[in-house]
């Protein structure tokens, strides 16, 4: 028995790079996308149910089993669905770079570029953002791997701080975790700036990010260095005592 073999005539490779071929304005043309009034990608409606499943810290650890109805800010959003919107806003280039790396605290800068489109006048765009993963915020096997946690952390905050998505991926959180023993010595609770705006956010550093990008779009403040700032302890004293006056009024 004889194999049959194809011609080039019978060969079609064209549905793979159909599903790739961008318009001129830098927007896959097998997609239909969802748009802002201002014309602008809302990329956060690109995101399929899917991807997206409620905080069980918002509902008494029994969430519901739809998101029907379930505000962003108490839903997360899974590692694939930021891969899909990396795949579908299309981008150049990844690179990471380990800023601190110990035995209990790694701290990862991911950098991409993001290639043309029509919303950037054509131009290619690099942004990165930075995240860690430390004993006391990761869990289970997650603590054997903390490279790979803030590596996975800092991808999900670049894609979705770049694209204005404001649901927290599942890897940027840690489900709660024992608390470390306390040290035989006495220590009075701290009273620093820092620490008072991680008690008004109940340690809830992306909401607080969240309520950063409201006071810059209001006017009241702009610093370009919060982008550096992957926790509270990493905010300037000075710049958490004016936090604390303007979280205090609004």
């Amino acid at each position: 028995m004889t194999k049959s073999t194809k011609t080039p005539a019978d060969i079609d490779n064209s549905f793979g790079p159909e599903r790739f071929r961008r318009d001129d304005d830098g927007l896959l043309k097998n997609i239909q996308y969802v748009f802002e009034e201002d014309g602008a990608v809302n990329w956060r409606k690109m995101v399929q149910d899917e991807h997206l499943f409620p905080n069980a810290k918002y509902f008494n650890g029994s969430p519901p089993t739809s998101i029907d109805g379930i505000p962003d800010t108490k839903l997360l959003i899974k590692l694939s669905g930021i891969k899909e919107l990396a795949r579908l806003r299309g981008f150049s280039d990844v690179s990471y770079e380990v800023v601190k790396c110990e035995l209990d605290h790694v701290a990862v800068v991911c950098r991409m570029t993001f290639i043309p489109n029509y919303e950037t006048g054509g131009n290619s765009i690099a942004f990165q953002d930075m995240a860690n993963a430390t004993l006391d915020n990761t869990h289970d096997f997650g603590q054997n791997f903390l490279e790979t946690m803030a590596c996975n952390r800092s991808f999900v905050r670049c894609v979705r701080n770049f694209l204005n998505v404001h649901i927290v991926g599942a890897d940027e959180i840690g489900k709660d975790v024992p608390k470390r023993k306390p040290s035989s010595v006495s220590m009075k609770p701290s009273l620093s700036p820092q620490s008072m705006l991680e008690t008004a956010f109940e340690n809830d550093f992306e909401n607080f990010k969240s309520d950063l990008r409201d006071l810059w779009q209001q006017g009241k403040y702009k610093n370009d260095a919060i982008k550096s700032w992957a926790g509270f302890s990493d905010i300037p004293i000075k710049e958490a005592r004016i936090l604390v006056k303007l979280v205090k009024e609004s």
